[in-house]
C-alpha cells in the first residue's frame, strides 16, 4: 500500500486554491482508483497499491507531468510522514522562504540587476561550480552603494512565500528546531527570522564602512558545504542524525544539505535540483508540505 497526496496550487493573489472536480477525476483515472479521502486543509489523499520498484519512476514522472498540467502539487508517499521522526527543519531563504533574490534587488539600485541576476541564475542552476567565487563577483558589483538600500529592499520588495509562516509555526509546535540557512545576507535573515519565527539563522555578512557597501564579505562564505555542516551541527546538538531533518531549498547551493536530510523538498526549484529531491512543491505554498504529515 502507498499514498498519493494532491495539494492545491496558489491563486493569482497568492492564496491557497481549491482542487476542481475535473482535477480529482483526472487523478482517479491516472491512478486507476477512486479510493480517496479529503483532508481539512483542502488536500486529497489517494490510497493505492504500492508500485513495483520498476514502475515507481514511471509513476513519479506521470505525477510530475500531472502537477504541471493542472497547476497543483502531488506527492508519492510510502507512508505519511510523522513530526516525531524529525528534530530539525532547515530552509533556504531567497526564492524559498521569500519570493525574491535579495542580491538581485540590491543590484537594481545601482543599475546592475540584469548582470547580477544572470550570475545568480547560473549559480542556482549549478552551472557555476565555485559558488563562493560567484558570490564574491556579485557582491563586488555593489561596491559604493549606500547601505540604506538594504532597508529599502526589505521595506518595498521583500515578500514572504505563501505558507512559510504556517509551516515554521507548525514545526515549532511539534518541537522541531527551525533553521534559516542562507547564502544571502544577515541584514535580511535577521528580519525574516523575526517575522517568520525561525529559531536560528546562518548567512553571509556584507562589509559596510561609513554607511556604504565595500563590495566585500566578512568571514566564511555560506556555500553548499557550510549549509550542510550547519544542518549537521544543528542535528547533533539535539542528539539527532541528519536523517531526522527536513531540508527545503531551490538551488544547487542547497543540494548537499538536502541530500543529507531525511526529507528533502525542492521548492519551485531548478530542474537539476527538483530531480534530486524526495518531494517537490511546484505550484502551491510551502504549507503544502503539511499535507504529507499524519
Amino acid at each position: 500500500m502507498a499514498f498519493v497526496v494532491l495539494s492545491p496550487g496558489l491563486t493569482a493573489d497568492g492564496r491557497r486554491g481549491r482542487i476542481s472536480l475535473a482535477t480529482r477525476k483526472a487523478l482517479d483515472q491516472l491512478l486507476g482508483t477512486q479510493n480517496r479521502r479529503p483532508r481539512r486543509s483542502g488536500a486529497i489523499v489517494w490510497k493505492i497499491t504500492a508500485p513495483r520498484p520498476s514502475a515507481r519512476n514511471r509513476l513519479q514522472a506521470a505525477l510530475t507531468a500531472f502537477s504541471d498540467q493542472h497547476r497543483v502539487d502531488t506527492a508519492f508517499l510510502e507512508l505519511p510522514y510523522r513530526w516525531q521522526d524529525f528534530s530539525v527543519l532547515a530552509m533556504d531563504m531567497d526564492s524559498t522562504v521569500i519570493t525574491i533574490e535579495c542580491i538581485d534587488e540590491i543590484a537594481d539600485f545601482c543599475g546592475k540587476k540584469q548582470e547580477v541576476a544572470a550570475i545568480t541564475e547560473a549559480a542556482m542552476r549549478g552551472e557555476i561550480k565555485d559558488y563562493a567565487e560567484s558570490l564574491r563577483q556579485r557582491v563586488a558589483l555593489l561596491a559604493g552603494l549606500s547601505a540604506a538600500v538594504l532597508e529599502e529592499v526589505i521595506r518595498y520588495r521583500l515578500k514572504f512565500t505563501p505558507g512559510a509562516k504556517t509551516l515554521v509555526a507548525t514545526a515549532r509546535q511539534h518541537h522541531v528546531h527551525t533553521l534559516l540557512v542562507s547564502g544571502g545576507f544577515t541584514q535580511f535573515t535577521g528580519f525574516v527570522a523575526e517575522k517568520i519565527g525561525f529559531d536560528q539563522t546562518r548567512s553571509n555578512s556584507l562589509e559596510i564602512i561609513d554607511g556604504h557597501l565595500t563590495g566585500r564579505l566578512l568571514g566564511n562564505i555560506v556555500d553548499a558545504r557550510i549549509k550542510q555542516s550547519t544542518l549537521a551541527l544543528a542535528c547533533r546538538s539535539r542528539g539527532a542524525t541528519t536523517q531526522q531533518s527536513i531540508a527545503i531549498g531551490d538551488g544547487a547551493n542547497d543540494l548537499k544539505m538536502m541530500k543529507r536530510s531525511g526529507l528533502s523538498v525542492a521548492h519551485r526549484a531548478k530542474p537539476a535540483v527538483a530531480a534530486q529531491a524526495m518531494q517537490a512543491i511546484r505550484h502551491g505554498g510551502l504549507d503544502n508540505v503539511l499535507d504529507w504529515f499524519e
